[in-house]
């Protein structure tokens, strides 16, 4: 990443912009408290927690606090790396489908890829050189801008999302999509104490029944798999960026029986947790 890259501070908000042109692992890690947008061209490999991206057309990714970003290789043209916090840009009145708690960093299929035609690039292109020009201007109305720019963005991209990742019926049934990503953030903000469907079912008054029904009705992943997939992947995390033991992770993520979840583990994984993590850090 060059080193000259544009930035807005004021009081608590943060926005910034960054490009890609040289692979620097403790860069990226400096921003993992924000919520982040990469926009890639092809030819990039980006691996987000434990998924690859090969980039073979423009691509966005959208990262979430705290998920962890490797850049395995680059492409032959810079990308641009956005990243900001809450308080710059979060849930606005009529927003939650775009806002920091949206589907492009929160969904049930844990997808944050959207892919690129040509005319849908250059619409990402100029917004991009907006954002640049404003930053250039410095303007009294910078702030503003910034986050409408922004806005368009998760727009434009919140809608190829859901036709790249979502069946069509789905799509058309805007209230279950919300109760879908609703679920998600449930799952997100609670999984180290709530580990079955009939938790979640007690914080959303239905009834166990009726979530998986939904679920099932549309042929989304069921929701006691969408629950042991949120724990395992923080398990992961655990695993490879942490010296915790497999023991203080059961625990940590409200396991009072550690070897209940290994087998756990073990079912989801293929592995132990001591052989995911033997086997990754020797990758």
């Amino acid at each position: 990443m060059r080193k000259d890259n544009y930035l807005f501070e004021s009081s608590l908000k943060t926005f910034g912009l960054l490009h890609f042109d040289q692979v620097e692992a403790a860069g990226i890690d400096a921003y993992k408290s924000y919520i982040k947008v990469l926009y890639l061209p092809e030819g990039y490999t980006i691996k987000v927690d434990f998924a690859v991206y090969n980039t073979s057309k423009p691509t966005l990714l959208f990262v979430a606090p705290n998920q962890h970003i490797e850049l395995e290789r680059l492409g032959d043209r810079p990308g641009h790396f956005v990243y900001y916090n809450r308080d710059f840009y979060c849930i606005q009145i009529n927003d939650a489908e775009v806002s920091c708690d949206g589907l492009l960093f929160n969904n049930i299929h844990n997808m944050p890829v959207v892919v690129l035609e040509s005319r849908e690039a250059a619409f990402i292109d100029y917004l991009f050189s907006e954002l640049e020009d404003e930053f250039l201007n410095n303007d009294s109305s910078m702030e503003e801008m910034l986050r409408t720019y922004l806005k368009q963005l998760l727009i434009k991209a919140t809608r190829l999302w859901k036709i790249q990742h979502l069946d069509r019926v789905v799509t058309e049934q805007h209230a279950d999509l919300e109760f879908f990503r609703k679920f998600t953030l449930l799952v997100d903000a609670n999984y180290k104490q709530k580990h079955t469907v009939a938790d979640y079912a007690d914080l959303l008054y239905m009834s166990p029944k009726t979530i998986t029904h939904k679920f099932k009705r549309l042929n989304l992943p069921q929701p006691n798999e969408v629950i042991k997939n949120r724990i395992v992947l923080e398990a992961k995390r655990l695993l490879v960026h942490t010296g915790m033991t497999a023991k203080e992770i059961a625990y940590d993520l409200g396991y009072d029986d550690p070897a209940y979840f290994s087998r756990l583990f073990l079912v989801k994984t293929g592995e132990s947790p001591t052989g995911f993590r033997t086997k990754y850090n020797h990758s």
